[in-house]
This record gives structure tokens, C-alpha cells and sequence, in this order.
């Protein structure tokens, strides 16, 4: 009861007294009468979700955070990013992490991208196509992630990234310039622009899965002008890793479709990197009763193994 106390007074700051002095808040940070959290009803999981607004960098940005049923103090943290156009809100409707984290016990955090200028639509800022945007994103997630283990105790060496599409890209952006704060991330019909590919900046093994349709037209396997192939992303990941060039390869047999998941192991620190490729999958999540891919419980599966040292024994 005192976690679910402690964790109430910090997601609804203004009913608890308020939070810590300005001086306490990471930098770029508002003080605590900026950052507000409020309960929102959802009827998707058992645990409790909170809307949060947050000044960062003179800008309102928003983030939705579920805790698990389950949560115990010292969890891991999942985010959970969405595609270009799209909302934090309609991934956290369609990814369903809240049951995961129900049976887990961990947060997951869904943030809201800003408008592109040039489109005015919902993007985060990872170079090629949205190389004119000026929104600090990095030092948002970063942000973020300072003022929830300021406030409560998370496991530091297990924070993990998920996203579909534009949110894929912005994980391997975060792998590459924020490889401190994560473990793993895992991307759903995303890629790496040319920028993040160019400039990455890893600073220790990180385990990568991807999961990916050959007909997907949006973010096309075979890459284009602004963005790199899968196979360059995955062979950019295994060298840097170290792994076996040779997987260890499962074929799955889906309604005449062979849905090939592809492993590969002996990488330092005994991380991995693992593609999962559907022959006839577009530009979406999969489900099981869409793809027979459950999209979620393969992310959790596989990023859960980790933390920032690699593999977890």
C-alpha cells in the first residue's frame, strides 16, 4: 500500500504536497508546479494509467504511463513510441503492453511526438525526413526517464524501447545517442535513417530485434534515399556486437506463409540480435489473430533478457 501511496503522490503531484525544490528536477526540467499527472481512465489492463504534461525546452510535451498490477518498486521500464501521424494514446491502445506488464509487474511509458513544422504532423526527430525538425527528443526521453527514478525506484539497468515505424526509428536513435540509460530496444516496421546510421554512437553491446513485412511499402525492406535496408541494419548490428554471422534460424508455417525468425548469438556480453520477417505483413503491428505474430510478448520476451551490462544470469 505505501508503493501505491508513493507512486499516487508522484503521478498527481498537485494533490500530494507537490515534489522536490527546482533545483532537484533534471536539467531543461520545469519546476514541480509544471509537472502534472493526472489519473486516466482506460478500461484496457487490471493497473492504473496517469497522463502526464511536462515544460521541456519551452515546449508541452505529453506522456502517458501504465503501471502494471504487478508492479513492485525496483521494476523495469518499457517505452513504448508511436509511428509518424499517430498518438502515445492509440499505442497504447493497440500494442496491448498492459497485459505484459500486469503478468511482469513493470512501467510502461507512451510519449507523445511534437508537430513536424513542414507537415504539421506528429513525428519524432531522428534525421531524414524530419531532418528540418529542431524538437529535442533525445534529451526529452532522457527528461523523462530522470524524473520518474527521482521520484521512485526503477531499475536504472533495465529500460528498454519499443515503437512502430517512426517510433522503431527513434529506438535505434536512442540506442545510438542515449545508450547509457537503455538496455534494448526492439522496432516494429521501423528502420534507421541515414543520419542515425552515419553518426551512431553506441556505448556498449545492445541487443536488437526487428520485426518487419516484406510488403511493407512505408518503410520498404530494401531501404530508400533517406533510409537504410533491414539487412543493413542488421548486419550493422551483428558486426557491432560481434555475433555469429550464421543464425540460428525457426520457420514458422502461417496459412502458406513461412514467417522466418532469424537469431544471432556469441555476441559480446551474450546480447543478440534477432529479425523476425513475415513474407505477406504491410506497415502495422501484428497480432496473433492478424499475423500470428504477437508483436508485444516477442518484444518483452526478447528485451526482458537484458540489462545494461547484456545478458541477465
Amino acid at each position: 500500500m505505501k508503493l501505491i501511496y508513493a507512486l499516487i503522490c508522484f503521478f498527481i503531484i498537485s494533490s500530494c504536497g507537490g515534489g522536490g525544490s527546482s533545483s532537484d528536477n533534471p536539467s531543461n526540467e520545469a519546476d514541480s508546479s509544471s509537472q502534472l499527472c493526472s489519473s486516466y481512465q482506460s478500461s484496457i489492463g487490471n493497473g492504473s494509467t496517469f497522463n502526464c504534461l511536462i515544460e521541456h525546452d519551452n515546449i508541452t510535451r505529453q506522456f502517458y504511463i501504465y503501471v502494471g498490477s504487478s508492479y513492485v518498486s525496483n521494476s523495469p521500464v518499457l517505452f513504448s513510441l508511436h509511428g509518424y501521424t499517430s498518438r502515445g494514446l492509440w499505442n497504447m491502445n493497440y500494442t496491448g503492453f498492459q497485459s505484459i506488464a500486469d503478468q511482469n509487474g513493470f512501467l510502461v511509458i507512451y510519449p507523445q511526438g511534437t508537430l513536424l513544422p513542414s507537415t504539421g504532423q506528429t513525428h519524432w526527430n531522428v534525421g531524414g525526413w524530419t531532418s528540418k525538425s529542431t524538437v529535442k527528443d533525445i534529451e526529452f526521453i532522457e527528461t523523462v526517464i530522470n524524473l520518474i527514478q527521482d521520484k521512485i525506484q526503477i531499475d536504472q539497468s533495465r529500460i528498454y524501447s519499443s515503437g512502430m515505424s517512426n517510433g522503431g526509428y527513434m529506438g535505434y536513435h536512442l540506442a545510438c545517442n542515449l545508450s547509457e540509460k537503455f538496455a534494448a530496444i526492439a522496432s516494429v516496421t521501423g528502420s534507421m535513417t541515414t543520419n542515425t546510421y552515419d553518426e551512431c554512437d553506441t556505448r556498449h553491446p545492445m541487443p536488437v530485434l526487428q520485426i518487419h513485412g516484406l510488403l511493407d511499402y512505408v518503410v520498404p525492406y530494401e531501404g530508400n534515399s533517406g533510409s537504410k535496408s533491414i539487412s543493413d541494419i542488421i548486419d550493422y548490428w551483428i558486426n557491432f556486437n560481434s555475433c555469429n554471422p550464421y543464425p540460428e534460424t525457426f520457420i514458422k508455417y502461417d496459412n502458406y506463409s513461412l514467417i522466418t525468425y532469424e537469431t544471432y548469438n556469441s555476441c559480446i556480453n551474450d546480447v543478440s540480435v534477432k529479425l523476425i520477417l513475415h513474407p505477406t505483413m504491410g506497415h502495422t503491428w501484428p497480432t496473433i489473430q492478424t499475423y500470428n505474430i504477437n508483436a508485444s510478448g516477442e518484444i518483452w520476451n526478447f528485451v526482458s533478457k537484458y540489462d545494461l551490462n547484456g545478458l541477465i544470469k
